[in-house]
């Protein structure tokens, strides 16, 4: 969400929708290129070569486990296969994290050790807005999603990020949401159960109209450089970043992170 602004331009979410279903659920590729229509060709010869998306959105709720509630409204199932990959990634994290974190502790060391996070789909659920927009997201229905309604967290995340803090690891949410969702997003990873520092020390959101001195980009930066230079910004202030965690490519490239830990997301695709 306002991921890198949400290139509201050519380049919509529901179009990124169609690519990255096509790559990840048709194709069963992990990755592609921008503009990438099919495995063979950038730009498709024939209907052959593109996916119904219809077909892909069924997809989609299979995959998550569509739960729908009396009022009509859908939520992700605990046991979708969708839950249990997360599940197997959050086991990888805990267990390459006990470790780091057990390192540091008797090694020491000058540098906190930290875990960097993305919110949409990474920390928090954005399902529900999903299927209530119809996947066609807007900047106006993301805003009014935001203010009344929480999200739920990422199957297990919340789990996850508070052991890790407990076991001593500093924890900071790095999210392409713009700097007006602040309360609405602070609000939200508290009220589902993110027991850690949320203040603006720890929760960085996009600031186009005042970016920060540290990104040489300033409001113009693409989602790697923004998120890359602002982990680079948070190592300089003493910290070890020993995992990045994120639902897009774009939120781990970039340096800056010992190890990163992708999310799946068939929803959409943010370069």
């Amino acid at each position: 969400m306002p991921r890198p602004t949400r290139f509201r331009t050519a380049l919509t979410r529901r179009a990124r929708l169609g690519a990255a279903t096509v790559a990840a659920l048709v194709a069963g590729t992990a990755a592609f290129g921008i503009g990438q229509a099919s495995a063979e060709h950038s730009v498709p010869r024939t209907d052959k070569e593109i996916p119904n998306l219809t077909q892909v959105q069924d997809k989609i709720k299979a995959y998550y486990g569509d739960t729908v509630t009396a009022d009509g409204q859908h939520y992700a199932s605990p046991h979708s296969n969708y839950a249990r990959q997360v599940h197997g990634i959050e086991a990888k994290a805990r267990t390459y994290l006990a470790k780091a974190l057990d390192r540091h502790g008797r090694t020491g060391g000058k540098a906190k050790p930290a875990i960097v996070l993305d919110i949409d789909d990474t920390t928090l659920l954005t399902y529900n807005y999903e299927l209530q927009v119809g996947f066609h997201f807007t900047p106006e229905s993301q805003d009014k999603y935001l203010a009344s309604t929480d999200m739920a967290p990422v199957f297990g995340m919340d789990r996850l990020v508070n052991w890790a803090h407990d076991k001593g690891a500093e924890v900071f949410f790095l999210t392409g949401r713009k700097e007006a969702q602040r309360d609405w997003s602070v609000r939200n990873l508290k009220n589902v159960g993110y027991g850690v520092a949320l203040d603006r020390r720890h929760v960085y959101l996009k600031d186009t109209e005042h970016p920060p001195a540290y990104l040489p980009c300033g409001a113009t930066c693409t989602t790697v450089e923004y998120k890359s230079g602002t982990r680079k910004h948070i190592e300089s202030l003493g910290y070890r970043i020993v995992a990045n965690f994120g639902d897009q490519y774009s939120d781990l490239n970039g340096g800056a992170g010992e190890r990163t830990f992708k999310l799946p997301n068939p929803m959409y695709f943010l370069p």
